[in-house]
């Protein structure tokens, strides 16, 4: 078990002497072969240089991750996209309007320098962090950064560092503590038409970057399904395996309010043995009190959807800490940046969606 540095990071002032010097410090543990636990906007990611196939393999080994799942690559700035990967004119004008974003682009290969993030696939998904921290990581090592989320393979993906230390100690070399992720749901991810990829984007993964945000690149249909198949290996992260589960198993509940409040009840009646966690939005919390041997955790208001996808990792990870039996979650909104989250939990329930 490796003896992982835990240090501390003022994210407002990276320029300042003494951060830069941690950063250097990383840095040159990245150049090393090392593996770096760094925050992002989107959640904190688990590290390694991306040209480097050992290093690349350490993150594999130290997630638990099924080895035809693709990394993203992540840059200092977006020009150094273009000298790995083959940018055709709709990736280059969504790369000119969007980056430095949580935004992941899936494009073909050049020059195969990038083959340990994705190998066997003729493709690389790659980003620029929004991140100023990120970005000063990427820049001080000097090589392209691969990095999955800074969690074990299928957990929850950590939003703020505690939610690291407790899956990666022991498995990183060096863990970055900086401020709560701002977005805390992992990048959208895109691809694009192969038989004309000038015309026409994919959403492969849904976030921050909403699909109303991108209707002028002509998007289609069948997004969420492409390469969605057990027989083809996935072209990024998200798209294949079930992703985000807590320990205990999570139940989606659809139905009017006043129906799903009676349920939790009903089954915490009837099952006294049991704790169960219930994740839901301000409203609905104030219908129980803690006489009742239920765990609830609110997303936040029902109408402020950006609230919800930054609190909904933190609230799993959160009944991870608590030990529940069951969690039932209320069933968010698809609009927006609420796509994403619905998209997230139904991965978290391996797609369990229950009427009351």
């Amino acid at each position: 078990m490796l003896k992982t540095k835990i240090i501390k990071i003022d994210e407002k002032n990276i320029n300042n002497p003494e951060e830069l010097g941690k950063l250097r410090e990383a840095a040159g543990i990245i150049k090393n072969g090392g593996l770096v636990v760094f925050p992002t906007e989107t959640v904190y990611g688990l590290g390694a240089d991306a040209l480097n196939r050992n290093a690349v393999g350490k993150i594999y080994k130290a997630k638990g991750r099924p080895s035809d799942n693709p990394l993203i690559v992540h840059f200092s700035n977006a020009g150094d996209i273009y000298k790995y990967a083959e940018v055709n004119e709709t990736a280059g004008k969504i790369i000119n309007k969007f980056m430095p974003a949580p935004l992941t682009l899936v494009l073909k290969k050049k020059n195969g320098l990038l083959n340990y993030a994705s190998p066997n696939l003729d493709t690389v998904a790659v980003r620029v962090p929004r991140n100023k921290t990120a970005r000063k990581l990427i820049e001080l090592a000097g090589t392209p950064i691969a990095a999955p989320s800074a969690n074990l393979s299928g957990k929850p993906s950590p939003t703020s560092a505690e939610h690291i230390i407790s899956d990666l100690n022991g498995r990183a070399d060096m863990i970055i503590c900086g401020e709560s992720s701002e977005i805390g749901l992992e990048s959208t991810v895109i691809s694009f038409n192969p038989d004309n990829p000038d015309n026409g984007i994919n959403i492969l993964r849904s976030g921050f970057i909403t699909r109303e945000m991108l209707s002028e690149f002509n998007i289609s249909e069948n997004n969420l399904s492409e390469n969605n198949n057990k027989n083809n290996p996935p072209v990024c992260p998200g798209i294949k395996y079930r992703h985000y589960s807590p320990d205990a198993p999570l139940r989606i509940l659809s139905g009017e309010n006043h129906r799903i409040i009676d349920f939790i009840k009903r089954e915490n009646i009837n099952n006294k043995n049991k704790k169960i966690g219930f994740l839901c939005f301000d409203e609905l919390s104030e219908y129980f009190d803690k006489s009742e041997n239920i765990a609830v955790i609110s997303l936040g208001p029902r109408d402020n959807l950006n609230e919800q996808a930054k609190n909904l990792f933190g609230a799993l990870n959160k009944f991870n800490n608590i030990g529940v039996d069951i969690i039932y979650s209320i069933e968010p909104s698809r609009k927006e940046i609420g796509e994403a989250v619905y998209n997230r939990l139904m991965k978290a329930s391996g797609g369990k969606v229950c009427g009351v």
